[in-house]
């Protein structure tokens, strides 16, 4: 997202392959759904999966700062499954308003295995102003590398081999992941790693589950959530001493309601506007 000033940075986009140098963008509310992800290197998966085959979830991002409020883009997380793999799609989109300013398109995808969640395949295509990028992914998964083709612009892609972790994934694949943890079990106030594959590099950083919170969402109502701390890297658009929050339902479903973010002016929110074929209902909701 993009308001239109003398600060490019306002643009709401993190792009999460440069969290030590972001641009421009609506790739914030991306990065949030991926923040909730790491303590696969800690904790158990459950077995019984919190989502289905045709789950549908969208977030609208907002901008704040002074007086300015307001809506500038969205993004949305399709599921499906066949073949003993989930194939995820995630997409973002500033509004057509801001396209004006600055044109933001995003297109994630991911195959992972079921059990345990492991990703095989990804693929990424940005559109960031005049910048164009696009990711396709290979993971070996047996071993801990990661097959790697990059394009930038119209150049010719190159070939890269990255080396992760057992835990490392991909971006729409380690949202699913963090679903499936146990919550019950994750100590308060204690620093969990999180790794992620994007572009040409592995990215490391850490969460901090805060514990428990009731939590006014707009357009939806209150939810008892469970409340995590993301600290990020500094860039061009975080100052690297601000934590990113977000907000998780306390049920079954363990679906992301919402993430704030402060940035270098003004601050980022994101929320759930609308789900579709959840595996339960939102037993978490505690009024309208």
């Amino acid at each position: 997202m993009v308001v239109e000033t003398n600060f490019p940075e306002m643009s709401l986009k993190i792009r999460i392959s440069r969290f030590v140098g972001m641009k421009k963008g609506l790739k914030i509310i991306l990065a949030a759904l991926v923040l909730l992800v790491s303590a696969s290197a800690v904790f158990g998966q459950k077995a019984d999966l919190p989502y289905i085959d045709g789950e549908s979830l969208t977030y609208e991002v907002t901008y704040k700062w002074a007086a300015i409020n307001t809506d500038v883009g969205e993004a949305v997380t399709n599921l499906s499954y066949s073949d003993g793999m989930f194939h995820s799609v995630i997409t973002g989109k500033t509004y057509k308003f801001y396209d004006i300013i600055f044109k933001v398109r995003e297109h994630f995808e991911s195959k992972f295995y079921e059990d345990p969640i492991k990703p095989h395949y990804f693929y990424r295509n940005t559109q960031e102003g005049k910048y164009r990028i696009k990711n396709t992914f290979h993971f070996e998964k047996d071993t801990n590398l990661i097959r790697a083709t990059i394009q930038k612009y119209d150049r010719t892609p190159v070939d890269s081999l990255l080396t992760g972790t057992g835990n490392t994934m991909d971006i729409p694949s380690l949202f699913y992941k963090v679903r499936t943890f146990d919550f019950e079990n994750i100590p308060v106030g204690e620093k969990q790693p999180i790794s992620f594959a994007i572009d040409d590099d592995v990215y490391d950083f850490y969460y901090i589950y805060q514990g428990k919170e009731v939590k006014k969402i707009k357009g939806l109502g209150t939810f008892n959530t469970l409340k995590f701390t993301v600290r990020l890297v500094a860039g061009s658009v975080f100052t690297g001493k601000e934590d990113m929050t977000v907000w998780v339902t306390d049920d079954v479903n363990k679906v992301p309601l919402m993430f704030e973010s402060p940035i270098i002016v003004g601050k980022v929110q994101g929320r759930l506007v609308s789900y579709r074929n959840l595996k339960a209902p939102l037993a978490s909701k505690i009024e309208k």
